[in-house]
């Protein structure tokens, strides 16, 4: 499966790892989504994906984010493969930071905007839009993150602790 860059790029949030099942808390989804979307690659964690048994996945910042927004987007009746359109977009086009950037559906199509022109534009043409500010959901996961200790995967510090001695 092919690496997937980060869409948010946080240098005020340090890189911790949080597990599969708090991630899922903190993005507000199942833990039966977060597998789905992990194995078909719609948001893969990028501290540590799930390599065989006993091993955990460990997501970052970046990853919560995206989780959070492919939620957003879903709650607002966009569709599953529209999103991966979307993501899939974004990471193309080289996006890095999506604390600019405004994400404007008309319920069919996903739209990034990074100017009021863009976005007044949109609004211009369409009759039905929302608009999900990737700023604003990273304020959001970063809220959620405080009630979660970070996650390390402690398997692989006693087996380092282990080779170490």
């Amino acid at each position: 499966m092919a690496e997937q860059d980060a869409l948010f790029d946080d240098g005020a949030v340090p890189e911790q790892g949080f597990r599969a099942p708090v991630a899922a808390q903190i993005s507000d989804i199942s833990y039966r989504q977060l597998d789905y979307w992990a194995r078909t690659g719609l948001v893969v964690p990028t501290l540590q994906d799930a390599t065989g048994s006993g091993t955990q996945r460990l997501y970052s910042f970046s990853d919560l984010v995206q989780l959070r927004t492919v939620k957003s987007l879903l709650d607002a009746g966009i569709s599953l493969q529209q999103i991966r359109l979307a993501l899939s977009a974004l990471r193309n086009r080289g996006v890095r930071d999506l604390a600019a950037v405004t994400l404007m559906s008309d319920g069919t199509s996903v739209f990034e905007c990074t100017s009021d022109n863009e976005i007044l534009d949109l609004l211009k043409g369409s009759h039905g839009v929302f608009a999900i500010t990737m700023g604003g959901i990273a304020q959001e996961v970063r809220g959620a993150i405080a009630e979660f200790p970070p996650q390390v995967d402690e398997l692989a510090a006693r087996r380092a602790l282990r080779r170490a001695s």
